[in-house]
């Protein structure tokens, strides 16, 4: 069947690759600050549930109102609930609880190492060639996160909070990489588009909902107004618009340099927090912000 890609709903002069890299940088950056709504009375697997089923939804709507069609093959859905499982299930339960335990600059470290992963990733399973100046850029980005970072770091002692939510980063980058690359080898047989994103994230919320009620969780839903609009944040415009910016570069550029809005988003999330929880400036702070932003000149900027 032929699938109908994202390049229609991304048309035009405006929204060219650096655009829809800026915008899905600044939706992530303040994602981070979203999640931490998210924790509470509900369970972090329901609450990734409920995030990518309304965001699942949305886009199927939206894929009915434009006539097109969401029927795929055995083979493709598949393909579409293991990327679905790793990219939007599994990882974001895993963020989440990572977030209950450590301080989301750990995890922003962590996932600043999924471009240097996914370079790896691609040369292991697709034999693209990793060239000098992207493994220096990913290199300089993930120095300038843990420069940004490292007072942080400085300031917390071992304990079992600590030793989990590193071990729930590491399995959540790990996924999201897979999942990454399962939406690269999805993209070369043509799986891409409103539809593909639809079912991916309806498997994700599926995979989500199954580890809650593996562990017994409760299913509920807060009614607060803080929790319902961060989930609508999170869903809209953390999950349907930004994955189908993100997704729109993996075809364009590639995972590996798709996957550097992640080392990018960290740094947004710096300067919300700066402004919404008082988050205090080390010069290590600027110095790793400059080495950041230089690592991204360097891994995209190689790019014709």
């Amino acid at each position: 069947m032929r699938v109908v890609g994202f390049r229609a709903a991304y048309h035009g002069a405006l929204l060219n690759n650096f655009t829809i890299f800026a915008a899905c940088v600044l939706i992530w950056g303040t994602t981070w600050l979203a999640i931490t709504f998210q924790l509470g009375t509900v369970a972090p697997e329901v609450s990734v549930s409920h995030r990518f089923l309304l965001a699942a939804l949305v886009i199927a709507a939206w894929c009915r109102l434009r006539g097109l069609s969401l029927r795929f093959s055995a083979p493709d859905h598949l393909a579409l609930a293991f990327m679905g499982v790793a990219m939007y299930g599994i990882s974001y339960v895993c963020v989440y609880h990572a977030e209950l335990h450590v301080a989301s600059g750990l995890v922003a470290i962590g996932y600043s190492a999924s471009p240097l992963l996914s370079t790896l990733g691609m040369r292991l399973f697709f034999g693209t060639p990793i060239t000098p100046r992207m493994a220096l850029g990913s290199a300089f980005g993930i120095l300038g996160i843990s420069l940004v970072y490292f007072p942080e770091f400085k300031g917390m002692s071992a304990s079992s909070d600590v030793l989990l939510g590193a071990m729930f980063t590491a399995l959540a980058v790990l996924l999201s990489m897979t999942g990454g690359l399962m939406a690269h080898r999805n993209h070369a047989r043509g799986l891409h588009g409103w539809p593909t994103m639809a079912w991916s994230m309806g498997y994700g919320a599926l995979a989500a909902l199954l580890v809650a009620l593996a562990l017994g969780r409760p299913y509920t839903i807060d009614l607060g107004a803080p929790y319902l609009l961060s989930l609508a944040y999170l869903a809209i415009l953390g999950s349907v618009v930004t994955f189908a910016g993100w997704l729109t570069l993996v075809g364009r550029i590639g995972v590996a340099r798709a996957s550097y809005v992640g080392v990018m988003a960290p740094v947004v999330a710096l300067f919300v927090s700066t402004a919404f929880e008082g988050f205090a400036w080390h010069w290590l702070t600027a110095a790793g912000v400059a080495v950041s932003i230089a690592g991204n000149v360097l891994v995209l900027g190689g790019r014709k």
